[in-house]
């Protein structure tokens, strides 16, 4: 079983449990899922690379790690939905590598992704589950007493 998996199976569970205890859970959906992708957000932000450039050249680094943003919690299916998205054009090619050619159009060589996004993806899933667990924690406190 995978990981990724695995963490949903436990963020189900603890959806459950919350609907057991409350009935309409949309709002702690919407809380927990905010919290959780601005984490990624921050990660995301913090892993992307930013492009060095020699002194005098008039190009500055850094546009791809300032296009990362997350718009409003979106409702979808039975939930809500929240995305991490950044609009710079060579993200995907700087996240998942891509190839080197030569002006002959000739493939020359290979650069490996930095896999900065996928990493952001593990934060949020984990945050989720933390954020979850802490909710059901507080819910069960105020309910019992």
């Amino acid at each position: 079983m995978s990981n990724a998996s695995v963490n949903a199976a436990a963020i189900d569970k603890y959806r459950k449990e919350l609907r057991a205890m409350l009935g309409d859970i949309s709002q702690i959906d919407r809380k927990v899922l905010t919290k959780s992708v601005n984490t990624g957000l921050k990660d995301v932000k913090k892993n992307t690379p930013v492009g060095k450039y020699p002194a005098g050249s008039g190009k500055v680094g850094g546009t791809l790690r300032k296009g990362w943003h997350s718009p409003p919690v979106q409702p979808a299916g039975n939930g809500v939905r929240k995305m991490l998205e950044n609009n710079v054009y060579y993200g995907p090619y700087v996240n998942d590598g891509h190839r080197v050619v030569n002006r002959r159009g000739e493939t020359v060589g290979y650069v490996e992704g930095q896999h900065f996004l996928e990493r952001a993806n593990n934060v949020v899933e984990k945050a989720m589950i933390r954020e979850f667990d802490a909710e059901i924690k507080r819910v069960k406190a105020k309910h019992d007493g």
